[in-house]
């Protein structure tokens, strides 16, 4: 039976679950009412612990749709071939104008009851885990153009290298500075021996005068007797 044939078109016929471990995962299909008809559903599953279904059982209105989500609950290893043989049945029924999801019953889906039930299968279909991104090799081959966070790394390097910089220049001017203090010193004490050896320099020329003087005055002194 196709899917124009059934009072409920399905949408999608195939229920995907990307497979991640430890964690529920949900998915959802669409029950579709093209009819001017009331229609009941009642969704089954061939391996109903492992899944949950809300709602599983309802009335969709005519030319209305409804939204039903299945719930894997959490698996704690991944199949080895990503296959799964579980499945799902959709089942509807026309009802009367007015009836609500309380007067649903299981008789209602009965085939050997009389009840014309038509009946949609749905697949399960394992998809597996996004892939982690690759780390970025350490040597990036010539000419590639950088990534957004290389371009991030540059932009937060440069006031670094700018501060770096300052305090080099800093450290060198300090350098100079004590260098000319200490220049300046040694200049200061080679001008006070110099002032020192030209004041010995002018007391030793006063003693020699006053000895020759002295010794002029003796001789005369020497003479005159």
């Amino acid at each position: 039976m196709t899917t124009e044939q059934l009072l409920l078109s399905i949408d999608p016929l195939d229920l995907k679950f990307t497979l991640e471990l430890n964690k529920s995962i949900s998915t959802s299909f669409q029950l579709i009412n093209k009819t001017d008809n009331h229609v009941a559903f009642k969704v089954k599953t061939t391996n109903p612990r492992k899944y949950t279904v809300k709602p599983n059982s309802g009335i969709v209105l005519p030319r209305s749709r409804s939204n039903v989500t299945v719930t894997m609950q959490p698996q704690m290893e991944l199949p080895p071939d990503m296959q799964c043989k579980d499945k799902f049945l959709v089942q509807s029924v026309i009802v009367d104008p007015g009836s609500t999801p309380k007067d649903i019953n299981p008789d209602m889906f009965n085939k050997p009851g009389g009840n014309d039930v038509e009946e949609c299968k749905l697949k399960v279909i394992y998809v597996s885990p996004p892939r982690k991104p690759s780390p970025v090799p350490e040597d990036s081959e010539e000419g590639t153009s950088p990534t957004a966070s290389d371009t991030d790394l540059q932009e937060h390097s440069e006031p670094q290298d700018n501060s770096v910089k300052a305090r080099d220049l800093i450290l060198r001017l300090m350098e100079e500075r004590d260098s000319i203090l200490r220049q300046n010193a040694k200049l200061n004490r080679d001008l006070e021996l110099l002032r020192h050896g030209r004041h010995e320099r002018r007391t030793g020329v006063r003693l020699l005068y006053i000895l020759l003087v002295g010794l002029a005055g003796v001789r005369d002194d020497l003479n005159t007797f």
